[in-house]
């Protein structure tokens, strides 16, 4: 008797969630300090999830350029990433788009500015071993 509500009970859980509970189960036990994974923790953990990404799209769309195109677009997600300090731990997922040609350019500058430090590290160097 248990086993025939506890199926109808997993049945309705995924009613209340979108996202496909078997890979946030997936997802979840990738983290090496997970063992096993609870039933209620994993809806729970997949509701927060929608809300999340929700909430999120919502402040993007209403604070970004897209609301003109009624369209929320990645710029506007990334914006929100670097603007808002609520979602600054995201910077780093949504960057914003840069060319391939400017994103070399950035690595040829920070080259030539480690080799610039690298080399008046030596001199620095120099001169104490001469003193």
């Amino acid at each position: 008797m248990a086993d025939g509500f506890g199926g109808k009970e997993k049945c309705s859980d995924q009613r209340l969630v979108s996202l496909p509970l078997s890979r946030i189960r997936v997802i979840m036990k990738s983290s090496p300090e997970v063992s096993s994974i609870n039933q209620e923790a994993l809806v729970l953990t997949a509701k927060a999830t929608e809300l999340f990404v929700q909430y999120l799209a919502t402040y993007s769309y209403k604070h970004g350029s897209g609301k003109e195109k009624k369209a929320l677009i990645y710029s506007d997600l990334s914006n929100t990433a670097e603007e808002s300090e609520t979602f600054q731990f995201l910077a780093d997922i949504l960057p914003k788009k840069i060319l391939a040609s400017k994103y070399l350019k950035m690595l040829k500058e920070e080259k030539g500015e480690e080799e610039e430090e690298d080399e008046e590290d030596d001199e620095s160097e120099d001169e104490e071993a001469e003193s």
